[in-house]
């Protein structure tokens, strides 16, 4: 989020699907004030005891406030839009023009028209515009952050910014455009172009429950299944190579990674339940999954809504799901995604807002761990890099040699809290020094 970040256009040999004129990348984010080593530390902090994220000041438009962007007129433009941000989803809509998406994620879908498009971090939408003949007028671009994901909204926060559609420089540049109550783009009925029916019933279901609440030092974690993710001794992908029979037995990829093993071909379903009262947008590294339900927003519900074992009333799964590697789950409520074990390797699940992946909102995916050592290998380049930072590159989590199952000092999580402790109580405790 300090900057190191930029945008990485792989064409399609086989072009692309739809016909424009001239493509445009267009990156959003927000921006601190202050870096973000100090606000980690006074994050990760017991007089932080609710969790409370880092507010930003304000968003930023291609890396600055106020941009341009001129157009020319009767032309179709291919924008690409980019979340680089590290926390908060934005709200986009322009003055006058309309978005057509084509693609998400890196996937093509059939063109679909709205005026309102909704963008998590890391999720990215291609989508056409196109301009007007009259070059007598510019237009405002806006975009704004979704408050719902802040706990407070300080002064110096720019709630919403405006930049510009330039048809004329010579012209007036446009105030804000602010819509009414328009209901942005729902990605989940976003058809795919290479249409793929809906993967058949798991083989393998990953139930995860997402919760926020605070260990023994007071401090606020983020878990799956009671598990915040905490860094191994050994990189995963050190400890497949190191290991030799023992690579698909997932006891040596530590207790506290929330690691699983996943076998070649197989069909996996993660469904995932959100207790939290946030949004998150989770992404998948290594595939691009089938969404196949994602729950309502059960915010104002007494408790989180988890998704039924004997599957949603009235709901019908989609024949062809939209597929994407990014998705936000609602609050208090669940999704479930699918997708085949066919990319050997080992990939990250985790929610992308920064600061929860600092929380340890992360699990592991190793993907068919003989093929990776069979046909895969890690060249010196890595092992220099590692030995340059003093990783250890061989053993299990624990950087134990000689016996894998033994994970004899590994790193682990804080203690729990004693048993009874509310957050009440933490608040009491941190207030009370």
């Amino acid at each position: 989020m300090d900057g190191m970040r930029g945008s990485l256009i792989i064409d399609d040999p086989d072009g692309y699907p739809y016909d424009y004129d001239e493509d445009v990348t267009l990156t959003i984010s927000e921006w601190y004030h202050e870096l973000v080593a100090p606000l980690t530390k006074s994050f990760m902090n017991r007089y932080n005891p609710t969790g409370a994220e880092p507010i930003p000041q304000n968003l930023l438009w291609n890396d600055t406030m106020n941009g341009t962007w001129a157009v020319e007129p009767g032309k179709t433009y291919l924008l690409r839009i980019i979340n680089i941000g590290g926390f908060v989803s934005q709200y986009l809509w322009m003055e006058d023009h309309e978005f057509e998406v084509v693609a998400v994620d890196g996937i093509y879908v059939e063109k679909n028209i709205t005026e309102y498009l909704y963008i998590t971090v890391a999720q990215r939408y291609d989508v056409l515009v196109h301009t007007k003949n009259d070059t007598s007028t510019n237009y405002a671009f806006m975009q704004a952050f979704d408050l719902d994901m802040l706990d407070t909204q300080p002064k110096d926060l720019v709630v919403n910014a405006t930049s510009y559609i330039v048809y004329d420089e010579s012209a007036d540049m446009p105030g804000e455009y602010v819509l009414g109550d328009v209901d942005y783009l729902d990605d989940f009925y976003l058809v795919p172009l290479d249409v793929e029916e809906r993967l058949p019933q798991p083989d393998h279901v990953i139930t995860i429950d997402v919760v926020m609440d605070n260990l023994g030092n007071g401090v606020n974690y983020a878990f799956f299944n009671n598990i915040t993710w905490t860094h191994p001794k050994v990189p995963a992908l050190a400890t497949l190579f190191s290991s030799g029979d023992y690579a698909d037995n997932v006891t040596i990829y530590g207790s506290n990674t929330h690691s699983y093993i996943l076998e070649k071909d197989e069909i996996v379903e993660i469904v995932l339940n959100n207790n939290d009262t946030g949004k998150h947008p989770f992404h998948l590294h290594g595939h691009a999954f089938q969404v196949i339900e994602r729950g309502g927003d059960y915010l104002d519900s007494a408790e989180p809504v988890p998704y039924p074992t004997n599957g949603t009333e009235g709901f019908v799964e989609p024949k062809y799901p939209a597929r994407r590697d990014t998705l936000y789950v609602r609050p208090q409520s669940y999704f479930r995604i699918r997708f085949k074990a066919n990319n050997p390797g080992i990939w990250f699940f985790h929610c992308h807002l920064e600061w929860h992946l600092v929380q340890g909102l992360a699990m592991v995916l190793i993907e068919d761990p003989m093929s990776i050592q069979k046909f895969q290998s890690l060249d010196d380049a890595w092992y220099e890099n590692c030995d340059s930072a003093g990783v250890q590159t061989e053993g299990n989590a624990a950087g134990n040699t000689n016996d894998f199952f033994d994970l004899t000092g590994e790193n682990v999580q804080v203690k729990a809290l004693p048993a009874g402790f509310t957050a009440r109580g933490i608040v009491a405790m941190v207030f009370s020094f």
